[in-house]
């Protein structure tokens, strides 16, 4: 350090990066209601996967409007970055799975009815991805601005909603109905969509941004199924088959939500391509 002559030192009118980044809010929200050593793994691991989740939110908001302005480009960076930010957080659920049971039930009464079922953004994630339940927007009216922010995100087309458009802009079959529907519904699948995508990847240096769209959302459901299935093993791990803090049935809830899939048909194609 003896050597840089230019590192700044001096700080009393200038901004700090401390300042910057509001360390003194971030470094101060970790208080733990018991005096049990690991429940500052488990806020941490909590908070550090929150903060994920706000920027995976990001990426995914900008990409649908993107695609919906035919910028499929800008698009692909932006979820090519979600994809490495899910595997940041299915990492954390290695750093999480080092508390032992007997460690988790020193404090886990202290969490009352609070659960990681009750996580606003990851519904957020949810609805992007077009999975939609409205009996979870009943979690959330205590807070009038979440809950509206909720239903207005619930409302919105789904990045496959706006993949499902560029279909039909590019000149496949698919019907009005499909692309003008109530995007509060939770999507079906249909065999006009399937018959587009088998045609995409039939014929990829025709359709090469299609196709590329196509991938880079397996991607991201191949990454947050693996996220589902390390939450479930953890759970498990941690507090067998207890239920939930939050009420839910716990590892046989997460176990179910593991046969969902967000993109049905692009899974499917890959039986029928020949």
């Amino acid at each position: 350090m003896e050597n840089e002559k230019g590192i700044q030192t001096d700080f009393k009118n200038r901004m700090t990066y401390g300042e910057y980044l509001q360390l003194d809010q971030i470094l101060s929200a970790q208080n733990r209601l018991s005096d049990h050593h690991d429940e500052m793994l488990f806020i941490v691991i909590h908070q550090v996967s929150e903060l994920w989740m706000k920027l995976i939110l990001h990426e995914l908001r900008e990409a649908i409007a993107c695609i919906e302005r035919d910028e499929l480009d800008p698009a692909f960076k932006m979820l090519a970055r979600v994809s490495k930010i899910q595997s940041q957080i299915i990492s954390a659920w290695d750093v999480l799975s080092t508390l032992t049971p007997s460690e988790y039930m020193q404090f886990r009464d202290k969490l009352g009815q609070a659960s990681g079922f009750q996580s606003y953004q990851y519904r957020m994630i949810e609805f992007a991805l077009g999975y939609k339940s409205d009996h979870v927007l009943k979690i959330y009216e205590k807070d009038e601005k979440l809950i509206e922010e909720l239903k207005e995100a619930y409302a919105a087309p789904s990045i496959y909603d706006v993949a499902i458009k560029q279909l039909k802009n590019a000149g496949f079959s698919i019907p009005d109905e499909l692309v003008n529907r109530d995007y509060t519904k939770p999507y079906k699948g249909d065999p006009a969509v399937e018959a587009a995508w088998l045609e995409v990847y039939k014929d990829v240096e025709t359709y090469w941004n299609l196709y590329e769209l196509a991938e880079k959302l397996i991607d991201i459901e191949d990454w947050i199924q693996q996220w589902r299935f390390r939450h479930m093993k953890t759970v498990e791990r941690i507090i067998g088959h207890k239920m939930g803090t939050g009420g839910s049935s716990g590892v046989t809830y997460l176990k179910k939500v593991l046969d969902h899939s967000f993109f049905p048909e692009l899974w499917d194609i890959r039986t029928k391509l020949s």
